[in-house]
């Protein structure tokens, strides 16, 4: 685990940062109540709706949690005119976020979660297929070339709604690369999007083995050495973190397993958002100039803070400090 001194340190630095975001931004939308019958109807619960909650969700999300640490942040991505787009970006602007609108058509991304007594009983998703949000290839420069020179690092957030194109990462990571800003992504492998040289990738342990062409067997252990050689063979990256859910982060360097961190969750009652807050607190800890076990240790005890908490979440530095206390 971090320690106080440090992580208290690391924050400090994190309040000069400056972090773009690209990505699927979409509107997250909580129906809490109660089910104490069944419809005459049919088989089905009757929910008695007590409130409606909402918070940014996917790429969106990413931008909350850097915002949430107390760096300053840009998100750029689809919002629509509809009334999802517009509440989405009055919860940005409220957290002091940036947002870039890009091109595209269609409705705002927008997922309904359905929660009866703290329990998720369904969700309802509402958006269009994927080449209704891509940036067309010649929009890309001009969309974000100042936007990149502005900020310390580009995380690009991929959640396979279309946003992300192999001409947007490598336009994006070439621009980057000129000026030295890092570059973080956490891939959605079913796209088989083509990216290289990157600073950061953070897959799952699923993701990790999809994108490695690994077929997983049950009961196995993971194929660690195998998997973090082949992404580095495959993709160049720089460092990686895989997220293996109760058995913390595995970290690798230039191909070579490294540390094992462990979980820092005391209690977990969602991991609804965990990925986006360890993208957020380890591209930001890199991006202050820690090593990356340093930037596990302070993304894992985000993550830990938001893991306790029900539904998309993020995590204060005096959230942080109590967690880590703890």
């Amino acid at each position: 685990m971090i320690s106080t001194t440090t992580a208290a340190a690391l924050l400090e630095k994190i309040t000069r940062l400056r972090i773009l975001v690209i990505g699927d931004v979409m509107l997250d939308h909580y129906i809490w109540g109660d089910a104490t019958r069944i419809s005459p109807e049919a088989p089905v619960p009757v929910v008695d709706i007590a409130r409606d909650t909402y918070t940014a969700g996917g790429a969106a999300n990413v931008a909350l949690n850097i915002a949430s640490l107390g760096a300053r942040c840009t998100v750029a991505g689809f919002f629509s005119d509809d009334e999802a787009g517009k509440k989405l970006l009055e919860i940005l602007a409220t957290r002091n976020i940036a947002a870039i609108r890009t091109p595209g058509a269609g409705a705002t991304i927008l997922k309904t979660r359905v929660l009866v007594q703290h329990q998720q009983l369904c969700r309802l998703d509402r958006e269009n297929p994927p080449p209704a949000y891509a940036v067309p290839p010649e929009k890309i420069v001009p969309l974000f070339r100042d936007a990149v020179l502005a900020h310390d690092a580009v995380i690009l957030s991929d959640y396979a709604k279309g946003i992300l194109s192999d001409k947007l990462i490598a336009t994006v990571t070439k621009l980057a690369r000129r000026e030295g800003k890092l570059v973080a992504l956490d891939p959605k492998p079913k796209r088989k999007l083509a990216f290289r040289d990157l600073d950061l990738i953070t897959p799952n342990r699923k993701e990790a083995l999809q994108l490695a062409g690994i077929e997983p067997e049950p009961g196995a252990p993971f194929p660690a050495t195998e998997v973090c050689a082949r992404l580095h063979k495959l993709h160049r990256t720089r460092n990686l973190v895989i997220t293996m859910s109760e058995d913390g982060m595995l970290l690798s360097s230039k191909g070579k397993v490294g540390k094992i961190i462990p979980t820092a969750a005391r209690e977990v009652f969602d991991v609804s958002g965990a990925g986006d807050t360890s993208l957020a607190a380890l591209t930001l800890a890199l991006t202050a100039g820690v090593q990356l076990k340093t930037a596990a240790q302070f993304a894992n005890a985000a993550a830990g803070v938001v893991v306790g908490k029900i539904g998309t979440a993020t995590a204060t530095p005096a959230e942080l400090h109590a967690h880590i206390r703890k």
